[in-house]
């Protein structure tokens, strides 16, 4: 057996309090494909450093900005072979341009980009260079999210009719970010955050999971932001109805005042013969409804389930794999596609169908043509650009 060392990883953003970059320290560790070798972690190049030099990084690659990491590591002979960006919406575009212009693949945090105008030229970008950039869509990371794509891909459950997807939580049920929470703060700023608030930063992980897991195109939306919070600059809460190419139709709720909700993703898919329900609170089951059948629960980790599962299971069933796993799954499959181009090959199944440039692009015109619709002065089915 060939030895395949570990990729290299660089880092931007995510530093010392950063809840989303310890998580993407923890998935690129879990299965030995990743190592984070480099960072330019905090706004303060002082603390930067020294969270970098409490990660263990070597000293020359504990970097101040993400210019200085560019500049100190296109040269090396052991640089960098992506570099995961972990910094709020607005910078992601300038980040990315920069580290894909100077040659490096990129991993990205959603939505891809604040505005839709830098979200078409980053993809552009990405497909006209060939670099990799990859979104972290965590939950298309699912071992049983990737069982539902498979089964109704092959028509288990006839021609879809209805997808029902939502995304509650209640962690802004209240104006913490007039508090001091600086996650809460860039949030719900239109100049870091873009022109949605609950819709751009949870309802577009919703959207995504929803084609993902039933392979339908988005044809048009109408939608209804509100605010409930008073004096907050972004919409707190979004309803969406969705009609997807083909006939389909579906609703798309996400909360961030909603209260007793916490990440609670689910999603609902009903066809002519039969409907899938996955709940990220139980994300080990399915629950299979046949048409004139009984309700049956299809557990993570057993022998029958698609090879698409099955790589993206670590324990037997019993055994719960959650959130880390699934994130894991994506620096797994972000890795592979990265391996497969280098060496001019296909990718395995496990580097194939993992969230990319196009789907960070997707997210994006999703979000602008909701808020077009949300500012209507008539309920407008609307048309999302490059969806």
């Amino acid at each position: 057996m060939t030895y395949q060392r570990p990729l290299r990883l660089g880092m931007v953003g995510g530093g010392q309090g950063a809840y989303i970059g310890n998580i993407h320290r923890l998935a690129s560790r879990l299965d030995g494909a990743w190592t984070l070798v480099a960072g330019a972690f905090d706004v303060d190049p002082a603390k930067g450093q020294a969270f970098a030099l409490a990660q263990g990084i070597e000293a020359d690659r504990s970097y101040g900005t993400y210019l200085d990491l560019i500049e100190g590591e296109k040269d090396r002979a052991d640089r960098v072979d992506a570099v995961a960006i972990c910094t709020p919406n607005f910078t992601h575009y300038p980040i990315a341009k920069a580290l894909i212009d100077a040659g490096f693949d990129v991993i990205c945090e959603k939505p891809l980009t604040a505005t839709l105008e830098d979200a078409i030229a980053l993809e552009a970008l990405a497909a006209q260079s060939g670099r990799f950039v990859g979104v972290t869509y965590t939950y298309s990371g699912y071992p049983m999210v990737h069982e539902a794509r498979v089964r109704i891909a092959k028509g288990e459950i006839g021609k879809v009719r209805t997808v029902q997807v939502e995304y509650p939580l209640e962690w802004m049920a209240t104006a913490i970010e007039q508090q001091g929470n600086a996650q809460a703060a860039w949030r719900t700023d239109p100049k870091k955050n873009g022109r949605g608030g609950s819709i751009g930063d949870i309802g577009t992980h919703a959207y995504h999971l929803a084609g993902f897991v039933t392979g339908l195109k988005l044809e048009s939306l109408t939608a209804d932001l509100a605010t409930f919070v008073e004096g907050r600059a972004l919409d707190d809460n979004a309803h969406v109805m969705m009609r997807y190419e083909g006939g389909a139709r579906g609703l798309l709720w996400s909360s961030q005042v909603a209260l007793g909700n916490s990440n609670g993703v689910r999603l609902r898919v009903f066809g002519e013969t039969g409907s899938y329900q996955w709940f990220q609170e139980q994300p080990n089951e399915l629950v299979y409804t046949p048409l004139n059948g009984r309700v049956q629960i299809i557990k993570r980790g057993a022998d029958d389930l698609s090879e698409d599962a099955k790589l993206r299971t670590r324990t037997p069933p019993g055994h719960p794999e959650g959130y880390l796993e699934a994130f894991a799954n994506l620096y797994a499959g972000f890795a592979e596609a990265i391996r497969a181009r280098t060496e001019g090959r296909e990718p395995s199944a496990l580097g194939q169908n993992v969230p990319l440039a196009y789907d960070g692009l997707k997210g994006v015109a999703f979000v602008e043509a909701v808020v077009d619709s949300a500012q209507s002065d008539l309920p407008a089915w609307l048309t999302p650009v490059a969806v």
